[in-house]
C-alpha cells in the first residue's frame, strides 16, 4: 500500500484526492454581483447534501467572485454540464477580471431564473435556482481557519428538459454530465452500460 501523511506531501507527480473520489460532478455556479453583472464558474468540488428542503453545495478555494457575489445577493444558480457543453463550460474556468462576463466569453445564453435574479444557462439541460443557506469557512482538524469555503443552497426551483424524462423518471445518462476526475485535464461521461441496479436491505 502506498502511504503518505497529506500534511507532510504525497511524493506523487499529482495530488491523488481528488482522483480518487472521483468522477465528481460539476457545480457550474451562475451568480451576480450586487450590481447586477454576470459569473459563471466551474466547481469540481460540488454536490447533493440534503433532499427536504434539498440543498446542494459547493466549495471554493479562495473567496472567489462567486463566493463574494452569493455572499452579496444570496442567491445563484446551478446548471448540469453535460458533454456538448464541457468545452464551453471550461472557458469559464478562466481567471477574468471582476465584472467581465463568462457567459458572454463562453458564448452562453442567460436567462433570468423565475424565482431567484441569477442568471441561468440557457443552453443547459437542467437548471437549480438556489438561495444561500449557509456560507461556511472550512477549519482543519486544529482549529485553524483555511481560505476555502463551502457554499450551500437551498434550491428553490428546478428546470428539466422534459426530453429527460421518461415515466416521470429522470434518466440520469441520457444527460450525458460531465465529471471530473483527477489530473489536470481528465472528465469521464457515463453510460447505460455501466448501469446497475442495487435494492436496499430491508432493517431488520
Amino acid at each position: 500500500m502506498y502511504f503518505y501523511e497529506p500534511a507532510k506531501g504525497h511524493g506523487l507527480p499529482h495530488d491523488p484526492l481528488n482522483a480518487i473520489i472521483g468522477p465528481r460532478p460539476i457545480g457550474w455556479i451562475a451568480s451576480l454581483d450586487g450590481e447586477g453583472r454576470r459569473n459563471l464558474a466551474p466547481y469540481s468540488f460540488f454536490n447533493c447534501f440534503n433532499y427536504r428542503p434539498p440543498i446542494i453545495g459547493f466549495a471554493s478555494s479562495g473567496w472567489k467572485d462567486s463566493v463574494q457575489n452569493i455572499s452579496e445577493t444570496k442567491e445563484f444558480v446551478w446548471n448540469l454540464t453535460t458533454r456538448d457543453l464541457a468545452e464551453r463550460m471550461n472557458e469559464t474556468s478562466a481567471s477574468l477580471p471582476h465584472g467581465e462576463d463568462e457567459f458572454a466569453r463562453a458564448g452562453l445564453t442567460p436567462v433570468a431564473g423565475r424565482i431567484v435574479s441569477a442568471p441561468r444557462v440557457a443552453e443547459s439541460p437542467v437548471n437549480f435556482e438556489c438561495r444561500l443557506s449557509q456560507c461556511i469557512q472550512l477549519a482543519a482538524a486544529d482549529g485553524a481557519l483555511i481560505d476555502s469555503w463551502l457554499v450551500l443552497g437551498e434550491v428553490v426551483a428546478v428546470h428539466i428538459d422534459e426530453s429527460l424524462l421518461e415515466g416521470g423518471v429522470y434518466q440520469t445518462a441520457k444527460a450525458q454530465p460531465v465529471l471530473r476526475a483527477g489530473g489536470p485535464s481528465a472528465y469521464y461521461g457515463i453510460s447505460d452500460a455501466q448501469r446497475f441496479d442495487l435494492i436496499r436491505p430491508d432493517n431488520r
